[in-house]
Formats: C-alpha cells, sequence, structure tokens
C-alpha cells in the first residue's frame, strides 16, 4: 500500500521493500529523496519494475506501483517503464484500455512492446485491435519478430478469418519467417481453427521438424472440424515417431471418439490417462466424462464424475446435459439441483440441458419454472437455444398451437431451428394446416434444407396425401436438394464400421442378410408388424416393408450380432433420427437376441432394453 506519510522532501522507493515478504505482497515504503543519486528517475523507474516483477499477480498493487511511479517524476513516455508496465497488465488480463493509454504515450515503443500489444488483444474477448496494431507497427518502421506472427496468427484465429490469415501467411513469407517452428504452428493452429483442416495438415506435413504443440494443434483441428478418423490416425503415427501426448492431445483424442462414438478407442486413451497420472488433470476428466457419455455409457460418466477431486461448471454441466440426451431427465434434474446447492453458478448451456432434461420427459411446468428461474435469479439472458427448448417442450407434449403462440411471442426473431421444431411436432402431431406454415416460413430461411423437404413430405404421408408427396419430391429434383443419406457406426475391434441404406458393400454382406432374415422372423413371432406410415411412396405394403428392411441401423445392428458374443452390449451411431419403425423393431430385438442396444441419433440416445427403450416411447 502507498504510506500517507507527508514530507517536505519528494520521496522515492526504499531498496528493502523489494525483499517479498512470506505471508503477502510486499508494501512501498517512502524515503527522503536524500537517501538516493542526484538523478532519481532512473532508481526509482529500477525499483518500479522489480517491484512490478515481485507484484505479479496483483492488479492493485500494479496501479499502486504505476501512480507512485507518476507522482515521483517518472514522464509517461518513458519506455522502460511503460514497457515492464503493458507487460504487467497484459499478463494479469487487466483491461486492454489501461494497456493502451500507456502505449500511447511512450514515443517510441520498441518491437518488444508491440508484441505485447498484439499478444494482449489477442488474448483478450476483442482480438480485431491486434490486426490494427500490427499495420501500425509497419507505419513506425517496427521491424516484427519471431514473436509478433505467432501472437497476431493468435488473433485471426480467435477472429476466425481465414481471408485475414491467408494475408498474414504471404506476409510472413515475404518476410521470411516461414521457418520458425512457433510460426508454423500458429499457422497450423490459424487454419484448423477456420475450419480449414487440409490447409492445416498441409502445412503440417511440410513442417521439417513438428514438436507435441504441431501434432496436438492438427489432430485438434481434426477433431473440431468433424473429422474424428483422421485425428486417431494421426494419434497412431504420432505414436510411430516416438511422440509422447499430454493432456491436450489426450482432450483432442477423447473428443474424437466422442465423435465417433468409439468407445473402445476411448477406454484404451482412458487407460493411458491413468498409466502417465493424467487421470487428476480435471480438462481430461471434463472431456472423458463427455466420452463416456456421449458413447451412452451413462454409468461410467457417473463415475468419472463420482472420482473427480476438483470439478467446475463445465464437470457438472457435461453430466447434466449427458443424463439428459440418454433418457435420463429425473436424474439431470436432481443433480442440477445438487449443483446449486453446491455454489455452482450455472451457465447458458447447463440450463440448455436442464430444459432439454425437461422436454424429452413431458415436464412442461417444470420446464417453465426453470426458464423463469433462468433469468430472475441468474440473469442468464436466453438465446435462442433456450427458446428452441421451450418451443420443442410444448411440441413434444401434443400442444402445438401453444408451441406456435410462443413463437410468435418470442422476443427474438425465431430461425429456422424453431420452425423446423414446429415442423416435427406438426409432423408427430399430425397438424397439417400449421405444419404447412411452418414450412413456408422454412422457405424464406432456408428454401434447399433436406431435413424440411422429409418432414412436410412424412407429414403429407401420414394423411395419404401422395399426390403432395410427389410434388415435394419433384420440386427436390428441380432445386437440386437431395436427401441427407442415413449413414450408422458401430465399432468392432478397435475399428468404426460404416453402413448406408441398402448397403452391400461389406466384406460381410452375405452373412449379415442372412441375420437380417433370421432377425425378420423372429420379430414376426413376437408379433411385429412394420410402421410403414411415413414411407414416402404410394406404393405396395411389401414394398414399404422391403425399404424399412434395409435401414441402415438394423444392418449394423445384424453386423454386431454375428460379431459379438452373446449379451454384449451393442452401440449404434445414427446421424439421422431414428424413424418410427426401427425404434419399434429393435425395441424387439433387445428382447429377442437378450442384447442391451444404445442407440445415438442426431437429437438423443435411445436405451433397448427387454423390448422397452428409456425413452418410454416419448422422442
Amino acid at each position: 500500500m502507498l504510506s500517507n506519510t507527508r514530507s517536505s522532501q519528494p520521496l522515492v522507493l526504499h531498496s528493502h521493500c523489494l525483499a517479498p515478504s512470506s505471508s503477502q505482497i510486499p508494501t512501498i515504503d517512502l524515503i527522503p529523496r536524500s537517501a538516493c543519486p542526484e538523478n532519481p528517475i532512473p532508481y526509482i523507474v529500477k525499483k518500479c519494475i522489480a517491484l512490478l516483477q515481485i507484484c505479479a499477480s496483483s492488479k492493485f498493487k500494479l496501479k499502486q506501483i504505476h501512480a507512485f511511479s507518476v507522482r515521483h517524476g517518472v514522464p509517461p513516455t518513458n519506455p522502460d517503464m511503460g514497457k515492464h508496465l503493458i507487460y504487467s497488465i497484459v499478463s494479469l488480463s487487466a483491461p486492454m484500455t489501461y494497456a493502451h493509454s500507456i502505449f500511447n504515450q511512450i514515443q517510441s515503443p520498441n518491437v518488444f512492446t508491440w508484441n505485447t500489444m498484439i499478444r494482449g488483444y489477442a488474448e483478450s474477448e476483442n482480438p480485431g485491435p491486434a490486426i490494427d496494431l500490427y499495420h501500425h507497427m509497419h507505419v513506425n518502421s517496427t521491424e516484427p519478430d519471431t514473436h509478433t506472427y505467432p501472437f497476431l496468427l493468435k488473433a485471426v484465429s480467435k477472429m476466425v478469418n481465414v481471408r485475414v490469415g491467408e494475408n498474414t501467411h504471404s506476409i510472413v513469407i515475404r518476410n521470411g519467417f516461414e521457418s520458425s517452428v512457433f510460426v508454423q504452428n500458429s499457422l497450423v493452429h490459424m487454419y484448423a481453427a477456420c475450419g480449414h483442416y487440409e490447409n492445416a495438415y498441409k502445412l503440417f506435413e511440410l513442417m521439417p521438424e513438428r514438436d507435441l504443440v504441431a501434432w496436438n494443434t492438427v489432430i485438434n483441428g481434426f477433431a473440431l472440424n468433424g473429422k474424428p478418423n483422421e485425428a486417431l490416425t494421426l494419434y497412431k503415427e504420432m505414436g510411430l515417431e516416438g511422440v509422447e501426448p499430454d493432456g491436450f492431445t489426450i482432450v483432442s483424442l477423447l473428443s474424437a471418439c466422442a465423435e465417433l462414438g468409439a468407445l473402445a478407442l476411448g477406454r484404451r486413451v482412458h487407460a493411458y490417462m491413468v498409466k502417465v497420472g493424467l487421470n487428476e488433470n480435471m480438462h481430461a476428466n471434463n472431456a472423458l466424462l463427455d466420452l463416456y457419455a456421449k458413447c451412452g455409457n451413462i454409468i461410467e460418466a457417473q463415475k468419472v464424475f463420482g472420482e473427480m477431486e476438483e470439478r467446475n461448471v463445465v464437470s457438472w454441466t457435461s453430466l447434466i446435459v449427458g443424463l439428459a440426451v440418454n433418457g435420463f431427465g429425473m436424474e439431470a434434474l436432481e443433480h442440477f439441483r445438487e449443483m446449486e446447492k453446491q455454489q455452482f453458478v450455472p451457465g447458458e448451456i447447463t440450463y440448455v440441458g436442464v430444459l432439454y432434461a425437461c422436454s424429452h420427459c413431458g415436464m412442461v411446468n417444470e420446464g417453465f419454472n426453470h426458464f423463469k428461474r433462468m433469468k430472475v435469479k441468474y440473469g442468464i439472458v436466453p438465446r435462442m437455444e433456450h427458446y428452441g427448448c421451450m418451443v420443442d417442450l410444448l411440441g413434444r407434449a401434443g400442444l402445438v398451437n401453444e408451441a406456435h403462440e410462443y413463437i410468435q411471442n418470442m422476443p427474438l426473431q425465431p430461425n429456422a431451428v424453431v420452425w423446423r421444431t414446429l415442423l416435427g411436432a406438426c409432423t408427430i402431431h399430425g397438424h397439417l394446416a400449421l405444419g404447412e406454415f411452418a414450412r413456408a416460413q422454412l422457405l424464406q430461411l432456408e428454401p434447399k434444407h433436406c431435413g424440411d423437404y422429409v418432414l412436410i413430405s412424412n407429414l403429407y404421408a401420414s394423411g395419404q396425401r401422395w399426390s403432395d408427396v410427389h410434388n415435394v419430391r419433384r420440386i427436390m429434383l428441380s432445386e437440386g436438394v437431395r436427401k441427407t443419406p442415413g449413414h450408422s457406426l458401430v465399432e468392432l475391434g478397435n475399428r468404426v464400421h460404416e453402413f448406408v441404406m441398402g448397403d452391400r458393400t461389406h466384406p460381410q454382406s452375405e452373412a449379415i442378410y442372412a441375420m437380417l432374415v433370421e432377425i425378420s422372423k423372429k420379430l414376426k413371432l413376437e408379433g411385429y408388424v412394420p410402421h410403414t406410415a411415413n414411407v414416402l411412396a404410394d406404393v405396395e405394403e411389401e414394398e414399404k416393408e422391403n425399404a424399412l428392411f434395409y435401414h441402415s441401423e438394423k444392418i449394423a445392428i445384424a453386423f454386431m450380432l454375428i460379431n459379438t458374443p452373446s449379451g454384449t452390449p451393442i452401440r449404434v451411431v445414427k446421424n439421422l433420427r431414428v424413424c418410427a419403425d426401427c425404434h419399434l423393431a429393435i425395441k424387439l430385438i433387445s428382447k429377442v437376441f437378450n442384447r442391451e442396444i444404445v442407440v445415438r441419433d442426431r437429437s438423443r440416445f435411445h436405451h433397448f432394453r427387454d423390448g422397452s427403450c428409456s425413452c418410454k416411447d416419448y422422442w
């Protein structure tokens, strides 16, 4: 603290204040100038800089030191004092407006000061000024060095502006910094962050020396951009080159495994975590929890959560969302209440999980109560995702007209997802007129979204309006809209197998189709009648049944039945929503073959066991 001592003589720092106390950050003691050199300014600057280094963890002390230096004659333009003040501000994540006000007073900032300012903005919530600073740096004839471009590229990555990144890349080459490993790693990260993973990988391949940062960056780039297979392949190559993974690698790998639903591979990563002691790393544990939840193994997810010595909001949110999407809505809400008891403040994503749980369990009143508490108690401004959950909550409960009224009264302009949610509810509950209205809104917002054509076709088909179904198909053809092909993934022997509808490309196709025939016979003995209402064609029932018979999830399940021991759980990841017929068939398969079958579709998990599903047919 600054002393309140008054003296008739100017005051300066006493050197003994540089000895840190074992219990607290040292205070600033003041003594008469008579104890200092004739020109005290360099002395004051030197002692202030030393004190800044000692007080590196306190924003309050930083401002005290700055105020003291100004009060005792250090000019604002002093480059040494300014440089260290800016560095301290950036290191403490203090407001960049404070740093910039000091920076503007320095007459000739050196490259270190420019870099520190660029770094500060790159690490802030507003990275844009970093680009402007770089241009001003050039105008002021300050030559960049090997540290300038990594900071600048970090800002570009945050902005997700690949055009600026490409311009920066060309400048890097022109200025001869492309051989720097730090610059190369930053370029790989920039392209990956901007979604250009192909360019990121090309740069990675061209690197003569690839350190752990480079491997982590490109693996994470593939994982974040929906290329989990490529991420796992790179991990294997990384091991062959003798590069040991770290916590960041583990998080990226677990994310890739979660995306694929590759539980066995994820378990191997888990075993490695334990082996190298990363099982105490909170971020790695959060990723592991997310993996088990996304693979439908909610028991393992809860076990990981229970064994975590340290938890944060992400940990609680991952478990709550995991329970909700796996069909355990009541348990998700119980954990949410426990989270509040332990004084964790829920965030926007936490509440998406809470509202999702209410929606998929049909708890309309509780959903509205949570939506209100979110705003009143925690001051969370609802985003479109929250409003979408509320529309879904009403729509799933059959309150389709109320869902439409809710959309009309929303303070935000409804987006395509909200109207699509309403259209889906109209399709399920047979509200033709309102479904057509929702479809009209979607044509204005996303006229070529294939899923909307499928939903409206299903709505027409359920009403036996085949001329309208054929008209929708003609429009799709004329507009060049193609239905997203359904595919299902299963994991066997550390390899992920993919199947599409009517797939006969697999080496075991003959055995798979023989198993499908056996499945069909056994299901009919159980009273199975195919659910053909939504097959998009006015054809004979037999043809419709054949079309349903070859859906990708049924092929995937048949493959697993012939390749895994009796009683082994089967896990399927599907890119589209499971259809009503497959849902009915898989319930019976779980009973007839005595298998637990977990299907993760586009919106949730279905845990089939003994002829029933965790969703209780409410999905």
